[in-house]
């Protein structure tokens, strides 16, 4: 998935929304108004030790503590959440090294980690759209 792709699907999510709290070099996508990802534009200032962010659009997606481990360990192009908790949040690159399924169930996961530490009401309006 290329980052138009993915900015489609996460905008089709029940509820979602784009903001740009840091500034216009970082989308944010929320749930009512709870943060689930951002997407951006790695540059040379953002990479690892490998220099793989730069050129790239990268996202931060929450995740279960034990899956984002065993993710970074399959994936090359997942790695510890830049700049956020990172024990609960990867770095997705984008460097079409990950299937586009897989992509689109870590951003589902994301998004259902944080509605469900939501109220019930939230909980369940969002869900009707589903």
């Amino acid at each position: 998935m290329n980052h138009e792709q993915v900015e489609e699907y996460m905008l089709a999510k029940p509820a979602s929304s784009l903001d740009f709290p840091f500034g216009k070099e970082v989308s944010v996508f929320k749930v009512k108004g709870k943060m689930f990802a951002t997407l951006s534009l790695g540059t040379g200032n953002e990479k690892d030790t490998d220099g793989k962010m730069a050129g790239f659009y990268c996202m931060n997606l929450k995740c279960d503590p034990e899956e984002a481990v065993m993710l970074r360990d399959i994936f090359s192009a997942i790695i510890p959440g830049y700049h956020m908790n990172k024990a609960q949040w990867n770095t997705v690159i984008l460097d079409g090294s990950i299937p586009s399924g897989e992509i689109e169930r870590m951003i589902d996961n994301s998004f259902k980690l944080v509605v469900s530490k939501m109220t019930k009401k939230d909980q369940a309006s969002i869900l009707l759209h589903e």
